[in-house]
């Protein structure tokens, strides 16, 4: 069996697992862990994911990063000179991004239509990285979050440490590892 049938086969049994309703928002936060390697793989897969959810009684909304820098850069006033000289985006510039980047998430965990029972499932993180830092992200969204925040996170989970792609220092975070080593 290959990594990300692993992966839906343990997400399948995990969100079948009855929900906690008393715990704060970084404690809703799971995290589908997989090697960057498999991003392709793993996005054509998305739909079993929510097969899996719906099967389980919950309902299921989903957002994709991966084109948000893309649109945010195109509808930026200086995007020319940032296209010139790509060290004019600064911290202070980039931190706009990581708003437009929060607003999207916060709109979907509080659509009309979401509830405690909803998973949103956060799809192309890795388009974050070099840009902001998806743990200031998720940290900023998690008060929001109503059901459950299904983040698929390219990356490595290793002693209660998350890496993002690998590169960086990790992050310990109060998310929920699943991994396709069914180990917490």
């Amino acid at each position: 069996m290959s990594e990300i049938d692993l992966l839906v086969r343990e997400y399948e049994r995990f969100v079948a697992l009855p929900w906690q309703s008393h715990v704060a928002g970084p404690e809703r936060v799971w995290f589908a862990v997989y090697d960057p390697s498999q991003e392709r793989r793993l996005r054509l897969r998305i739909p079993e994911f929510e097969i899996a959810t719906k099967k389980a009684d919950h309902t299921w909304r989903f957002v994709d990063l991966t084109d948000t820098f893309a649109h945010w850069m195109a509808s930026h006033k200086y995007r020319e000179a940032y296209f010139k000289r790509p060290q004019l985006m600064t911290d202070a510039v980039l931190a706009g991004f990581k708003a437009t980047v929060v607003d999207q998430i916060v709109a979907a965990l509080t659509a009309p239509d979401v509830d405690a029972n909803t998973v949103v499932a956060v799809g192309g993180l890795a388009s974050l990285f070099g840009l902001v830092r998806a743990s200031e992200v998720l940290e900023a969204v998690a008060p929001s979050i109503r059901g459950r925040l299904l983040v698929f996170f390219p990356g490595s989970y290793e002693n209660k440490m998350y890496r993002l792609l690998d590169a960086r220092d990790g992050w310990n975070y109060l998310a929920i590892p699943i991994t396709a080593q069914a180990e917490r």
